[in-house]
């Protein structure tokens, strides 16, 4: 017997608030989480605006925030989210085995050590260049070792692990964009196997950081619509000028169906088709014709089993990049036919969360087939030509959805779609 994979906790902290509540709502009406960034001083860079976590610490779940102190604030986040995820699933209560209890997770870099690594670059300057033995020697004395182990992609999952004794498989992926929805769909394979009946999976990160802003605006991937901070995230839209950084987790508790059923946990919807592509192109750029996301949106599907005209909604990627959103249009149009399923960007709310953004957007999937409300891409006002399909425009719309697809594709070409459905026995 096939074993399916259900969905049966949820947990998240982004721009729009630190619970799945007040995030969905957030969602449904339209809002903002873009501001002026607040994390570092930023006075100084082309982008000065990004999407942040506020007003939460890690000690709203009993955590002493000393003892976190020198974590990332990824794996805060992460931590966050997945308490959340554990406490929503009852999975606590269930006397779950911990060797068949995993967790699989797209987390990227905690790099913390700015002003470390600032004072060793300074410190091992001469005219002639770079003085290497002057440098390390400044390093031993600046870095902080607990901080660069922090660093690893691999400890958020680590952590968490430990938070609660989770013995099964543990893993990161770093697939750029891609990862959360990428670790959903190998943690459903997992489960699918045999090797875990339960898993954590999803996503956390922050590159609201001088490297990882300095590295976007070089790439000349970030808006720069500094005086109108709210409305510089506009997906599809024709003056779209580059996304917005944001950040946060996302988690969720996926459960082997009968697993799920013999302890009455309660279901969110199911895990139906996962695919996954490489562009094989370019690092910074997706394949002009979407190769890579025609391929992963029809694999989706084929392994859900079902017709692309069953998929009632699709959460798009739509970065809000000019290539990004021509190209995703047009793949959808290749999968769909020329009147695809209303597609929209929550991208254009919350900003995008890098490794965290597919489980997120997976998470509003849930949402709307649980509602029957497809969320809307805000700041769409001026049509583009190549961007000509319904992207549920600025208001949220009240539509029947039993079925919903969601894409990423990140820089690199990897690129991930999952089919998540309502659950029926």
């Amino acid at each position: 017997m096939v074993r399916r994979v259900v969905v049966t906790g949820i947990g998240m902290i982004n721009p729009l608030g630190n619970d799945l509540d007040t995030v969905w709502n957030g969602i449904k009406e339209g809002k903002s989480g873009v501001g002026y960034n607040t994390v570092f001083d930023a006075s100084k860079f082309p982008t000065k605006i990004c999407a942040e976590v506020k007003d939460w610490c890690i000690s709203s779940i009993g955590e002493d925030p000393a003892e976190w102190f020198d974590r990332g604030r990824h794996t805060r986040f992460g931590a966050g989210a997945a308490h959340q995820a554990m406490t929503d699933s009852g999975i606590l209560d269930a006397n779950v085995d911990p060797a068949r209890f995993g967790i699989y997770l797209g987390s990227g870099e905690g790099f913390q050590e700015f002003e470390a690594f600032t004072n060793s670059v300074v410190g091992g300057l001469t005219e002639d260049g770079l003085d290497i033995d002057a440098f390390t020697a400044r390093g031993y004395n600046s870095f902080n070792p607990t901080r660069e182990l922090e660093n690893e992609p691999n400890l958020p999952p680590a952590h968490i692990s430990a938070m609660f004794d989770l013995q099964g498989p543990s893993t990161n992926t770093l697939t750029a964009c891609a990862a959360s929805n990428q670790a959903v769909g190998e943690a459903t394979a997992q489960i699918i196997r045999g090797d875990a009946d339960v898993m954590i999976a999803g996503g956390t990160h922050s590159m609201i950081h001088p490297f990882g802003v300095t590295g976007f605006n070089l790439l000349t991937a970030l808006s720069k619509n500094n005086d109108d901070p709210t409305g510089a995230s506009r997906p599809f839209d024709r003056l779209r000028d580059g996304f917005v950084l944001g950040e946060g987790a996302s988690m969720l508790i996926l459960e082997e169906l009968e697993h799920a059923k013999a302890r009455g946990a309660q279901i969110y919807g199911e895990i139906l088709g996962y695919g996954s592509t490489a562009d094989a192109f370019r690092v910074t750029d997706q394949h002009p014709d979407g190769r890579g996301a025609i391929g992963c949106m029809s694999r989706a599907i084929a392994s859900a089993g079902i017709d692309p005209s069953q998929i009632d909604y699709v959460n798009a990627h739509g970065t809000s990049t000019s290539v990004n959103d021509r190209v995703e249009t047009k793949a959808c149009k290749e999968v769909f036919g020329e009147t695809p399923p209303p597609i929209s960007s929550t991208k254009s709310m919350i900003g995008h969360l890098i490794t965290a953004a597919g489980a997120t957007e997976l998470i509003f999937c849930l949402m709307a087939i649980r509602d029957n409300v497809l969320p809307p891409t805000i700041n769409y006002q001026n049509p583009d030509p190549d961007c000509d399909l319904d992207y549920v425009p600025n208001e949220s719309r009240e539509q029947q959805c039993n079925i919903a697809l969601n894409n990423s594709f990140g820089f690199g070409g990897q690129n991930v779609s999952l089919v998540v459905g309502q659950f029926s026995s």
